[in-house]
């Protein structure tokens, strides 16, 4: 009952955010500076065409009227037609959506599983050589951007030992399997194209590490800190005391509390990868939904910096909304504090 309770509380929260956030993102992109009509028309166009385009963006109207046809056609899933591709956003978003989905998603798999066992190699070898080198390796993942990450690894795999694809998401000459979902990877194994599939994974690794180092290293960082402070608590030395094996109260006992912070963090990362992934993508020539983003910001494209903006902004609310209950569920205290 508790947690019915606070699952309702967070969804008005998340709702309640959203609209918040759509306002906000919709007054921003129409308080920048220059007319969108005459930078789509450009600069040979007559004024008449200019106030054309106008009426039909609505532009001559009221910020509030400008916003109610705004969010109508968003519920009706038509976000506008983009001044930068000429096409309906929506459409835009379909295709350019699941290529950076895809390669943040593989770059969270790649976060998770490395940062969490580099955390918890840390905290279980602490103080040894085990320990400094992975803490090494964090600090540098902290400490060098995330486009600089790309450059190296683009630099040594992809020029200077010629071992990984240097850009895009296929190489020429391998089929392009069906289209189910958008994401290379995923539409290959459903359609059953072996070559598809490990050509795709090749693309995908170099620009999915770059994107990942920074998050690893921290959720390394932070796992390793919790389980630190948590194995000098009471609970552990009674288990201790009572002759547990290790490794029984390292996994069962001492892990699950520990990964509290963790996994509030790595579910926050799914957004930051979204925003991270404009530069990576830029440099390994990835036509994903970022990359696409910066094109319409270049060209002062309203409907587009709108989708771009919200979508961005709509997956850190729903994450967080993720993260709450997780949290909740491993921590039944915090669902019980706020109640």
């Amino acid at each position: 009952m508790e947690f019915l309770s606070y699952l309702a509380r967070r969804s008005i929260s998340m709702i309640a955010t959203l609209i918040a956030i759509s306002v906000l993102i919709f007054l921003l992109t129409r308080v920048m500076p220059g007319d969108p009509a005459r930078l789509a028309l450009g600069t040979k166009a007559t004024q008449d065409m200019v106030e054309d385009l106008r009426q039909r963006m609505h532009l001559d109207e009221p910020l509030y009227k400008q916003y109610y046809y705004w969010i109508s056609g968003l519920l009706h899933g038509d976000l506008g037609r983009s001044l930068y591709s000429y096409r309906n956003v929506t459409q835009d978003v379909k295709e350019f959506f699941p290529a950076t989905i895809e390669l943040v998603l593989f770059a969270t798999l790649i976060l998770v599983t490395v940062g969490l066992l580099f955390g918890i190699l840390a905290a279980g070898y602490k103080d040894t050589w085990i320990d400094g080198a992975i803490r090494f390796i964090a600090y540098a993942g902290v400490s060098i951007p995330y486009f600089l990450w790309a450059i190296f690894l683009l630099l040594i795999f992809g020029y200077f030992l010629e071992v990984m694809p240097t850009g895009g998401r296929l190489s020429a000459g391998v089929q392009q399997p069906p289209t189910f979902t958008g994401m290379i990877t995923i539409d290959a194994l459903v359609s059953g194209n072996l070559p598809a599939l490990l050509d795709g994974l090749r693309h995908l690794i170099l620009p999915a590490i770059s994107l990942s180092t920074g998050g690893l290293a921290t959720a390394a960082r932070v796992t390793r800190t919790s389980m630190s402070d948590n194995v000098k608590k009471d609970y552990i030395q009674v288990a201790r005391s009572f002759n547990i094996p290790r490794n029984m109260i390292m996994y069962k006992y001492l892990l699950k509390p520990s990964l509290i912070p963790t996994v509030a963090l790595l579910g926050m990362q799914l957004g930051v990868l979204v925003a991270n992934a404009f530069l990576v993508e830029l440099i390994f020539n990835w036509p994903g939904f970022s990359r696409y983003g910066i094109g319409t910001m270049l060209n002062k494209d309203l409907n587009g910096i709108t989708a771009v903006v919200l979508i961005v902004g709509g997956i850190y609310i729903i994450m967080n909304f993720i993260v709450d209950l997780i949290v909740a569920y491993l921590d039944p205290r915090i669902r019980l504090r706020e109640a």
